[in-house]
């Protein structure tokens, strides 16, 4: 194939993109291109994480145990919503979002910047549910290559996470106790 003819070629696939694109979003600013660049990187990422294990001869166990699941499930909540929503953590946000306002007893909430290169990755901080994909990975790679360290830590995010919700329980009960006062 010649020069002009992967020009034209190019020039087919930018506009079959650029068309999607337009289709899809409705009218709406999607960033189509910056998604396939964070879903071709959490493939990267997985893909590191599975060469690491491979590499260090670890064995996959047959099925996972279901303490396992619990712990992984509560310590990916916790940890996801400590990454994309706490106060303490935004100056990690920062460079990718703008601060609009408190959400809920320390957290805050916050809009990915409109930025060619930092919406996506804006969107993927504050969103906890789009965090756990990645901490998910993390914690599973972790509990294949290093399990107790990996288990001590999500120990410690579960019993963060018992806390929280005996935290918000009592700020409950003491305001129906007080009358809100």
């Amino acid at each position: 194939m010649g020069t002009g003819a992967d020009s034209r070629l190019a020039e087919r696939l930018k506009s079959l993109a650029l068309g999607t694109k337009r289709d899809y979003s409705a009218g709406h600013e999607r960033p189509l291109g910056g998604y396939l660049a964070a879903m071709a990187g959490f493939g990267t990422y997985t893909a590191a994480w599975a060469t690491l294990v491979r590499l260090r001869g670890r064995p996959l166990p047959d099925r996972p145990e279901p303490w396992d699941v619990v712990l992984t499930a509560v310590a990916t909540f916790r940890l996801s919503r400590l990454i994309s929503k706490a106060s303490v953590t935004s100056p990690l946000r920062a460079p990718f979002t703008r601060y609009v306002g408190p959400q809920g007893p320390a957290e805050l909430h916050e809009e990915a910047r409109a930025d060619e290169g930092k919406d996506t990755v804006g969107e993927l901080v504050t969103c906890p549910f789009c965090m756990s994909v990645w901490v998910a990975a993390t914690l599973t790679g972790g509990q294949l290559l290093w399990p107790r360290a990996t288990r001590t830590a999500m120990g410690a995010l579960t019993a963060l996470a018992g806390a929280d919700a005996l935290q918000l329980a009592y700020a409950a009960l003491t305001d129906k106790a007080t009358g809100g006062k």
